[in-house]
């Protein structure tokens, strides 16, 4: 809901738990009021008149500017007594840079405002539009807002106008500013590098700038586009936190400003390092959505908030609750060495243990025989595939399987048919030699013509094949920032243009092949975003498939995301990345906190593995429906605790699966209490597995003792209301 007091000139936003309300104080600027729990409407004057005008300017003083410092704001200027980050820096062609936006008019309607050539969120919603105008330039902007009733997300982005007839330069363009009250933060961030992404960290918030960011073209493995403020002792299922995490895959920056008095500015979007954007008279620029989410139900609260926001308003919807495949990928497998008959083999047992999928991963195309050719020669290699793709297809008909098929479509190696014939496609600067990373290089998707001439080859092998299933890989991130098509005064463009070709491919690609089921992949998740999750209803969580590290992996993850969009897949042991060796069991369970399947050799295993592979499949298919819809309990923190364990409970709380795992044997450790909290303390529940009847207080509160398991012993419990 949005309201608008006319005789205080007041803003009260709310949706299912909080309020956001600002004003137009006497100055004309926006001036926040509170943001957290729901605020009555009559309380609103209250909090005027006796917290906020204490920081409003007053307009007749000399030094009113001067006070814009301390004001908590709803946009930050640059250059008029603002001496924090600024939300958006403009450059004038006298060179001047200064800024100050007042209030204009606004505008209320249903729905969300278009955010054309980006993801967003897809719809229903009210949004507040507010125009600011600039007293010192021809720029407008228009900062929206958009909330949902039965939603604690609140949605940012700003439009940038120039109402004038000269070009202006944005040199930073945020997509939102929120200041917040006096308080002892603590940030939550997500950090990582490949095999090792978003891992949580939570650090006391300092005085001065913190700052996340990403400068590679992609929201990176090092560093996720989200963080959390964690007021004094918020925990996992009690106190305040918010949480910002922006709809976008491209460079980003979020950053959280604690000034001398301890307040705290949140603001991000587009990263500005690098960055310009020039505006010709009449001309707009819209920035990325952000999500902003309050909770007083502490950090699981937050991310169950962000959960149900993420399945209901950003994955296509047409996906999100679809039953997902359990498939079986060849890479680890065989990687680059296969032919028709090792991927029959996997494909005959695949079928024999009740997988649905196959998918055929790097190397079908080409020249590729290993990871220094063929990127960008998408036709098939029938050295290796005998009879082409239509063998392997037919092969997975016959067998009752359907099948899947690996592109990096971005991407280009030097030894390609594609680069030898047109070498300007890939990004580089004429005399400068291209670093090369993976051995390969990125295409320009700033150019219009490059993503349409991957669209049209990519489209005719989904076309001419019967393909149910994609996986949309990116091995490397972007070196030379610059495009041989921009001119000079638009090469600050280069990024954010690079990000919007993606989307332009994977809105048309998934548009023009709507049964195709498409997952994301960035040498893992490199690229695992809100803004990815529009069109890849899920990404491969990490290559690392350790059963270990995958507890620390899915952990932090599903901090800003649900276990829906995360792919996770039994493998051989000793692992392929870290060379550790876990029971088949403990893999099934931590794989199937996700989109499961397998990356191994089927037709190597073991009969008893077989065996468990269809015992596993079978357990997973009387969960799924709760890894789609269920809410998420965090139980047992693998970073701070020798057991993992998280729970997913249905929105009924009728039914809850609880899975964990065990990392060492230690002694004394088996008689610590593990609290299955997020289930109703007034229900009657049954454990099947340990065969116990107890209410959801006594689960809740007095709890249950951990299983006594080994090293890396995995365990499940089937939770169910009795009536």
């Amino acid at each position: 809901m949005i309201c608008f007091n006319e005789k205080n000139k007041t803003f009260h936003l709310t949706g299912k738990r909080f309020s956001y309300i600002f004003y137009v104080n006497a100055a004309g600027f926006l001036q926040n009021v509170h943001y957290g729990a729901k605020v009555e409407e009559g309380d609103i004057a209250y909090l005027i008149a006796h917290r906020a005008k204490s920081h409003a300017p007053n307009p007749d003083s000399m030094n009113c500017d001067m006070a814009l410092n301390e004001m908590p704001s709803e946009f930050s200027p640059y250059g008029r007594g603002d001496y924090r980050e600024p939300t958006a820096i403009v450059l004038r062609r006298d060179g001047a840079r200064m800024s100050r936006l007042r209030y204009v008019s606004h505008k209320i309607f249903d729905g969300v405002p278009e955010v054309k050539g980006m993801p967003h969120a897809r719809g229903g919603g009210r949004t507040l539009a507010v125009t600011l105008k600039d007293d010192c330039s021809s720029l407008e902007t228009i900062l929206h807002y958009t909330v949902w009733d039965e939603s604690d997300v609140l949605v940012r982005n700003a439009e940038y106008v120039n109402a004038g007839k000269e070009s202006v330069v944005l040199e930073k363009a945020y997509s939102f500013c929120c200041d917040l009250p006096e308080g002892d933060y603590s940030l939550l961030r997500l950090w990582g590098h490949w095999a090792r992404e978003r891992y949580p960290e939570t650090v006391p918030l300092g005085h001065g700038v913190t700052r996340l960011q990403s400068l590679r073209g992609a929201s990176s493995h090092q560093m996720n586009p989200f963080t959390a403020l964690l007021a004094k002792d918020c925990a996992e299922e009690h106190g305040e936190c918010y949480g910002v995490q922006l709809i976008y895959s491209g460079s980003f920056a979020l950053t959280a400003e604690k000034s001398p008095v301890d307040t705290v500015r949140l603001q991000g979007g587009i990263q500005d390092i690098g960055f310009s954007m020039q505006l010709g008279g009449g001309e707009t620029f819209v920035t990325p959505q952000a999500m902003l989410t309050y909770s007083d139900e502490g950090t699981g609260g937050m991310s169950r908030s962000i959960h149900d926001f993420i399945r209901e308003q950003i994955v296509r919807p047409d996906c999100v609750y679809r039953r997902r495949p359990i498939l079986v990928n060849n890479w680890e497998a065989t990687y680059f060495d296969f032919d028709n008959e090792k991927l029959f083999a996997i494909i005959d047992e695949a079928a024999r243990l009740g997988i649905d999928t196959f998918v055929l991963d790097d190397g079908w195309f080409g020249k590729r025989n290993d990871d220094r050719s063929g990127l960008g020669d998408w036709f098939v290699n029938e050295n290796k595939l005998q009879g082409g793709l239509k063998t392997v297809i037919d092969r997975c008909k016959k067998n009752g399987l359907k099948f899947g098929l690996w592109f990096e479509p971005e991407m280009i190696s030097e030894d390609s048919d594609l680069y030898r014939a047109h070498p300007d496609l890939a990004i580089k600067k004429e005399g400068v030699k291209p670093v090369c990373g993976r051995h390969q290089l990125v295409l320009d998707f700033t150019r219009k013509e490059i993503v349409d001439h991957v669209f049209g080859v990519v489209s005719k092998v989904l076309r001419e094949n019967d393909i149910s299933y994609v996986k949309w890989d990116m091995n490397r991130n972007i070196t030379e920032v610059y495009s041989a098509a921009l001119p000079p005064e638009k090469q600050g463009e280069f990024m954010h243009r690079y990000i919007l070709g993606v989307y332009d491919l994977a809105e048309r690609l998934t548009a023009a092949f709507p049964h195709v089921f498409f997952e994301g992949c960035a040498g893992g998740g490199g690229r695992f975003d809100a803004g990815s999750l529009y069109y890849f209803p899920q990404f491969w969580t990490s290559d690392d498939t350790d059963a270990y590290e995958r507890t620390k992996i899915q952990w932090g993850t599903s901090y800003a995301y649900p276990l829906s969009a995360m792919s996770c897949h039994v493998s051989v042991c000793p692992n392929h990345q870290t060379q550790r060796s876990t029971p088949f069991e403990t893999r099934g369970v931590i794989a199937s906190l996700g989109a499961t399947g397998y990356e191994l050799d089927l037709s190597k295993m073991s009969q008893e593995d077989k065996e468990k592979t269809k015992a596993q499949i079978a357990a997973y298919k009387e969960i799924d429906e709760l890894v789609l819809k269920g809410d998420l309990y965090r139980l047992s923190n693998p970073f701070e605790n020798n057991y993992f364990c998280e729970m997913l409970v249905s929105k009924d709380k009728n039914k809850a699966y609880v899975a964990g795992e065990r990392a060492h044997g230690c002694p004394c450790d088996y008689d610590k209490t593990l609290r299955l909290y997020g289930l109703d303390e007034k229900k009657i529940y049954f454990i099947r597995e340990l065969d116990i009847t107890a209410s959801g207080k006594a689960l809740c509160t007095a709890g249950l003792n951990f299983p006594r398991l080994p090293d890396f012993g995995g365990w499940v419990w089937h939770v169910e209301e009795v009536h």
